[in-house]
């Protein structure tokens, strides 16, 4: 058998076009949709994602307030700087890239956002609202996941689904989305025993440790008609890959995203949708 491609960037665009409507329908409003983000320093990966953003928000409307303080910033002078933006009542939604510069204290720094404007729902209070279900800012991958998985009908109520990841930004909160979906839910990482097996017996296989060296999802990992959504983004033999080569697993996959052009352009989209959400939060304007 041959899988279905899942295409995050069709997905994605999908996703643009909603985004567009209810940014149209909140300036109607009086309300004008604004994304504020804090780059520390000049690591060039971090500026493109940056850049890539700002560019997504430019096609749906979204209004971009863009601050690039210098790496030796101090803690006190950037929570400072996070401290005026959620006094600034034109700005919704707040995003500081992550990695920050080694001296800098990514907790200490994403808990200073306003739960309300945290668009990648990092913060305590948004990460405790998922747990029992009732977030509205969810982290962008985790929330992107599940859309594409909305999108291609993939069903994950009663399914078996094993996250090959356990970090913050991912895995955690992703068990709970999945959870939410009536998923059966297995989460493994660098001490898990017989990683093999549990694929093997998985229908769905998301995977996201974004280093070949130690880890490669192999089509003998992963059962006849599985579904395989890799998250992982790395350089691999001079080229941008994932945890597994899409040539490769999907022959044996139902369904499979590729990296690139998987759940990269779904991060950015969900970035999207929950910038016009907390715009609406603001105003009390159920969306």
């Amino acid at each position: 058998m041959t899988g279905v491609k899942i295409d995050g960037i069709e997905v994605a665009k999908s996703i643009k076009v909603k985004v567009a409507e209810i940014v149209n329908d909140l300036k109607s409003k009086g309300i004008s949709p604004c994304l504020a983000t804090v780059l520390v320093g000049d690591n060039p990966a971090s500026a493109t994602y940056v850049r890539n953003k700002h560019k997504a928000c430019e096609e749906v409307g979204i209004l971009t307030k863009d601050h690039t303080p210098p790496t030796d910033i101090t803690q006190d002078e950037l929570n400072k700087l996070i401290e005026k933006l959620n006094a600034d009542e034109t700005v919704h939604g707040i995003l500081v890239q992550l990695p920050l510069p080694s001296h800098l204290n990514e907790f200490n720094t994403t808990t200073q956002i306003l739960p309300e404007k945290d668009v990648d729902g990092l913060t305590p209070p948004n990460v405790g609202l998922l747990s029992i279900g009732k977030a509205m800012l969810v982290a962008c991958t985790p929330s992107g996941i599940i859309e594409m998985c909305k999108y291609y009908n993939i069903e994950l109520e009663g399914k078996n689904v094993v996250i090959i990841n356990r970090s913050n930004l991912v895995g955690k909160p992703l068990y709970h989305l999945l959870l939410q979906n009536n998923a059966t839910v297995t989460t493994c990482h660098s001490k898990t025993k017989d990683l093999k097996k549990i694929c093997l017996d998985s229908d769905i296989i998301i995977t996201g440790v974004g280093n070949r060296e130690i880890f490669k999802l192999t089509p003998d990992m992963i059962k006849e008609g599985a579904v395989v959504i890799d998250v992982a983004t790395t350089r691999h033999e001079g080229k941008l890959a994932g945890d597994a080569d899409y040539a490769e697993i999907i022959e044996k996959t139902s369904y499979a995203s590729p990296v690139p052009g998987g759940v990269g352009p779904m991060t950015v989209a969900m970035l999207l949708k929950n910038t016009v959400t907390a715009a609406a939060i603001s105003k009390g304007i159920d969306i």
